[in-house]
């Protein structure tokens, strides 16, 4: 598969799954803030060109925009929107690393908001092998903001039931659906030089 069509393999989901991920993409394309289950804890997510939905997710979460947030997405189309994989040095290297629990950290895009860079001129962004999560992006028709569906400070929730416990009726939906099985969030590299920006 050339880069040009590179994208996630999202496996037939249950039907029961399918219509949660169909409820929570409506739910997002109408502005809303889910929660959906990512490669090691939960996310929170919305569509990252949604300036209330990205400020109301910041609020939900108490978490500065300078902070920046990641985004996720089911195919390189999704990614290029945002981010300038052509800048990088290491395109071969990302291209080959994805789609998989593998985050880079690459130019932006010059009209990519500032609530999702932090201000800088990188954008963090990842092309997910979780099925759920790329389901959800493709049913959305959007990369999503992806950011721990915890409040900041606190440890990472790993169940859908501690997401509604600890968020409640601040979100829109929560997609009960498997973990990708890492111990620990994905690793974060620069996407100019490689370095390890998160382990």
């Amino acid at each position: 598969m050339g880069p040009e069509t590179l994208s996630a393999a999202v496996p037939p989901l249950p039907f029961s799954l399918r219509l949660r991920v169909e409820r929570a993409a409506r739910a997002i394309r109408e502005g809303g803030v889910v929660a959906y289950p990512t490669e090691a804890v939960y996310g929170l997510g919305c569509l990252p060109d949604d300036a209330c939905a990205v400020a109301r997710l910041l609020a939900i979460k108490r978490r500065s925009w300078r902070k920046g947030l990641l985004l996720v997405a089911a195919t390189l189309e999704q990614i290029e929107r945002y981010a300038d994989l052509d800048a990088s040095p290491l395109r071969d290297e990302i291209l080959a690393s994805w789609p998989g629990p593998h985050t880079w950290v690459l130019p932006a895009r010059r009209a990519v908001p500032k609530a999702l860079t932090g201000g800088r001129r990188s954008i963090a962004v990842r092309l997910t092998a979780h099925p759920v999560a790329a389901a959800l992006c493709l049913r959305a028709r959007s990369a999503l903001v992806s950011t721990s569906a915890n409040l900041t400070r606190r440890p990472p929730l790993r169940t859908a039931l501690a997401v509604r416990r600890a968020l409640g009726a601040a979100i829109d939906d929560v997609v009960a659906g498997p973990l990708g099985g890492l111990a620990s969030p994905t690793t974060i590299r620069d996407g100019m030089t490689g370095r390890v920006l998160r382990g």
